[in-house]
């Protein structure tokens, strides 16, 4: 469906984008995720015609975006971070007039407005000004505008900022709704609700494409193992032989309070270890105050894989192309 290839966006003597190449397929719904500059918003905007890129290309159904730019667009829908809505019109005649401009046909363009005025529940708001509708109602209206002309990809660029909790849910909600008869793309900073929302996810860091899959397959990227946090009540010599007798201790994190001993450790996914420990502290009479296995999260998984070989964040640079977008929570 859609194949951007190479795709580099120059600034002065700063790449917003590197080489950026992905494919994505029919009838899923996609997660773009990324720190604040990542390039999230500069993708999103070369691959919906909306800003030409240094060098690449996108294809859209094999349309060129810009050799082919009209056929590519008609198969678009476009969410912007900032909804371009028009505040003195109605929603009703706001998307009649995106309808008008997408070259959709009069008479089919009255039943589209109704019909994506029905799925986006903006029906009873369509006669009142857009400048005195919620946060929430203007996302509606966006999304709905996307929606015109039926087309086979809806983009959405951060759909959900701002929103309190009753309408992030039934943005949510919509979404998961349009990912049932169309391929769309989700670009967030909310971690957590890509993961609930998306079937596969791109990871975008630092102008390039460091990781693509389901959340599975970039757990495992991210190395086999889980966290251990355990807490013994006993001296740390002997805790620490103990657990060298049952799993690798070469990296983990000790401290001590008193006459317990805090450990954290990885240990592997495939292995519950627990019983073992348990039951080898128990033989030298030290009792286990406190286990747990921290699984990775999202956020986990997000970290590890932007974060360079020197350690630091992703998230310290900028890219003034994307400085609308917000930091990772």
């Amino acid at each position: 469906m859609i194949e951007v290839k190479n795709l580099t966006k120059t600034y002065g003597n700063h790449d917003a984008l590197c080489g950026v190449s992905f494919k994505i397929a029919n009838g899923k719904i996609y997660g773009l995720l990324g720190p604040n500059g990542a390039g999230k918003s500069t993708t999103m905007n070369i691959m919906t015609g909306c800003l030409a890129p240094t060098s690449g290309t996108v294809r859209i159904n094999g349309f060129d975006i810009y050799e082919q730019a009209i056929e590519a667009k008609r198969l678009i829908g476009y969410l912007p971070e900032q909804p371009p809505l028009y505040e003195d019109m109605t929603p009703e005649e706001y998307l009649m007039f995106v309808a008008e401009a997408k070259g959709v046909h009069p008479e089919l363009a009255v039943r589209q407005v109704r019909e994506v005025m029905g799925l986006t529940q903006i029906t009873d708001m369509k006669d009142r000004l857009i400048r005195n509708l919620s946060k929430g109602c203007r996302q509606r209206v966006g999304i709905a505008q996307a929606m015109l002309g039926n087309p086979e990809v809806i983009i959405l660029d951060e759909p959900t900022v701002g929103l309190d909790p009753k309408q992030l849910v039934e943005v949510r909600e919509m979404i998961r709704k349009l990912g049932e008869s169309r391929t769309v793309i989700v670009s967030s900073h909310i971690l957590s609700e890509v993961s609930e929302l998306c079937d596969e996810l791109l990871v975008i860091s630092r102008g390039k494409l460091i990781a693509q899959g389901t959340l599975e397959e970039l757990e495992a990227m991210t190395g086999h193992t889980d966290t251990l946090h355990l807490t013994v009540r006993g001296d740390e010599e002997g805790v620490m032989e103990v657990l060298r007798s049952i799993v690798d201790v070469s990296d983990c994190k000790t401290s001590c309070s008193q006459d317990t001993v805090s450990v954290t450790l990885d240990i592997p996914r495939d292995k519950d270890v627990r019983d073992n420990i348990f039951f080898a502290m128990a033989d030298r009479r030290y009792a286990v105050v406190a286990m747990e296995i921290e699984h990775k999260s999202l956020e986990n998984v997000f970290l590890t894989l932007t974060e360079d070989a020197s350690g630091e964040r992703a998230d310290e640079d900028d890219d003034n192309t994307d400085s609308g977008e917000e930091e990772l929570a």
